[in-house]
């Protein structure tokens, strides 16, 4: 495998406007490309500061229309992680991005369960140091 292999894991949401205006407007993620490919389908692909791609796809039936937000059966499915728990914590919270539970302390670290817009699960961790 080459050594530029990176993983990118797609997420299927039920807009695409909406979907890029939260992981780029909220979260702060890159827009890394955003392409037409006609019939109503689009190439959008966002990253986080720190690595790590999403591809928003756009539900294309009810199968997947009905997994929205079940993608990992009601578990937390995806986790972004800081170096500065307080501050993006603040940040999101002024951004509009909706916490499921007060930041709390843990063994492996400073940690908070948020929920995108769509229903997906998502930690924001800052590790303890070693």
């Amino acid at each position: 495998m080459s050594r530029d292999a990176f993983v990118m894991t797609t997420l299927v949401v039920p807009d695409y406007d909406a979907a890029r205006a939260f992981y780029v407007d909220a979260l702060g993620f890159t827009l890394v490309v955003d392409t037409d490919m006609g019939g109503a389908k689009r190439w959008l692909v966002v990253e986080a500061s720190g690595g790590g791609r999403l591809l928003l796809a756009k539900a294309a039936n009810d199968a997947q229309s009905a997994a929205i937000g079940n993608q990992t059966g009601g578990r937390v499915g995806f986790f972004l992680q800081t170096d500065d728990f307080t501050g993006c914590h603040a940040r999101f919270m002024a951004a509009g991005v909706t916490f499921d539970e007060s930041p709390r302390s843990e063994p492996y670290g400073m940690v908070a369960v948020f929920s995108d817009p769509f229903g997906n699960r998502w930690d924001l961790i800052e590790p303890k140091a070693n």
